[in-house]
């Protein structure tokens, strides 16, 4: 059963970030009257992108930990500290990106992924 719950994660996350993308984002931002966030419509547009595919991201790593706690191991804990890690580790990487560092979650999700890593390899 949590293969199956797996598997609709990674599927509802494709089709979240397609979909987002197609129907709903790039029809937003052809809108003259978004909120001008440091300066620009730039920043707003590129923020509400970014965390619109970290939800895809998120929903991915439930995946994982679904798929690992479907037949768990002796290091389980580890497991889904490493999971968090990455999830983390990536959510900074693409808040850093798309905001060329703006936006300062990029830091916490760094420190998150550290600490996880961190309680991953020392617990």
């Amino acid at each position: 059963m949590l293969l199956i719950g797996s598997f609709l994660l990674v599927f509802i996350g494709c089709i979240h970030s397609y979909l987002g993308e197609k129907y709903l984002l790039i029809r937003l931002f052809t809108r003259d009257n978004l909120p001008k966030l440091l300066g620009s419509d730039w920043f707003t547009k590129r923020v509400l992108r970014f965390a619109w595919h970290l939800t895809t991201l998120a929903w991915w790593g439930f995946a994982a930990i679904l798929y690992f706690l479907s037949q768990p191991s002796d290091n389980i804990r580890s497991e889904i500290l490493m999971i968090t890690a990455v999830v983390f580790a990536l959510s900074g990487i693409i808040s850093l990106l798309f905001t060329r560092g703006k936006h300062l979650s990029w830091l916490f999700f760094f420190v998150i992924a550290a600490t996880s890593l961190f309680g991953a390899l020392y617990s």
